[in-house]
């Protein structure tokens, strides 16, 4: 018999994503300082997760596809935003703007953004098993 999600479980997992976020956070800004191609992919995939984690953040009951299609598709429309030139624009009037809007658009950083929301799907999906396991042992 499937379990119910407890009423405060939305409460108890935003301590662990804000956890999560911070350290995906401060990795991505390291890495963000090589300048290799697998420091580029690493980034792209650091900067999705991230993403992914304060879209689990702000909605902590939305289901994982949901969760993962609108972080992938944030990611992506921001990559696709870079054809236009607007990116670079906001870049060149001040530059910490590269963190969030790139300038220029790489194709292979829609791989890696892929790859990073997978990473965090399947990290929250099994944490909700987990979790539901749990709730059933406890009730």
């Amino acid at each position: 018999m499937p379990t119910r999600p407890r009423a405060d479980a939305p409460a108890r997992r935003r301590g662990p994503l804000l956890v999560a976020a911070a350290g995906v956070l401060v990795t991505g800004l390291v890495v963000a300082r090589g300048d290799s191609l697998a420091a580029d992919l690493a980034g792209g995939a650091l900067y999705a997760a991230l993403v992914h984690l304060l879209v689990l953040l702000a909605a902590p009951r939305v289901r994982w596809p949901v969760g993962a299609a609108v972080a992938l598709g944030g990611c992506v429309a921001v990559e696709l935003a870079q054809l236009t030139g607007a990116p670079a624009a906001v870049v060149a009037a001040w530059p910490p703007a590269a963190y969030v809007l790139g300038s220029t658009f790489v194709a292979g950083d829609l791989l890696a953004y892929a790859a990073g929301v997978a990473v965090v799907a399947a990290v929250d999906v099994a944490g909700r098993r987990r979790a539901g396991r749990a709730v059933g042992r406890d009730a």
